[in-house]
């Protein structure tokens, strides 16, 4: 198996609409969507996590567990700035809906490693420091129910 380092690899996307009930993006769907990759500095989030239940009994002092819910982790994107234009300000507002599509191992036709996230956008906001680095703005995600992973890019 070889291995690769997600820069350079991943894509980062934002689509208004998927019209799939079970979220599967049709190739248009994704062409049409807002590549933000080469704008993003950092993700956080974007992952499911359990919350086991304790299943503890008379007969042994192990105490076992079983599934409990799903949840989403706290999600967000942290963008570099653009000192000339508000675009992710804009398309991205505080309680704008849509999908954010992760193409883990590139968006070409027929790779595997697609995940859709159906979310709204619970806060976009600059971080204002004196500190020398390049201005960003981090825009937080409720991630509003469960996402499709790992599936395939459309074929052409």
């Amino acid at each position: 198996m070889a291995r690769f380092n997600r820069k350079g690899v991943t894509k980062i996307l934002f689509a208004e609409t998927i019209a799939a009930a079970d979220y599967t993006p049709t190739l248009a769907e994704i062409t049409g969507a807002t590549d933000y990759t080469k704008q993003i500095a950092a993700v956080e989030g974007f992952s499911i996590s359990n919350q086991e239940i304790e299943t503890p009994d008379m007969d042994s002092t192990f105490v076992s567990k079983i599934p409990g819910d799903d949840s989403a982790e706290d999600s967000s994107l942290t963008f570099y700035e653009d000192d000339t234009t508000d675009t992710i300000e804009t398309d991205l507002a505080k309680g704008t809906t849509g999908f954010v599509l992760i193409a883990r191992k590139g968006k070409a036709s027929g790779t595997k490693g697609l995940d859709v996230y159906p979310v709204r956008v619970a806060s976009n906001s600059s971080t204002v420091t004196a500190d020398n680095e390049a201005a960003k703005l981090t825009v937080r995600f409720s991630i509003t129910d469960r996402p499709l992973t790992n599936a395939t890019v459309p074929a052409a």
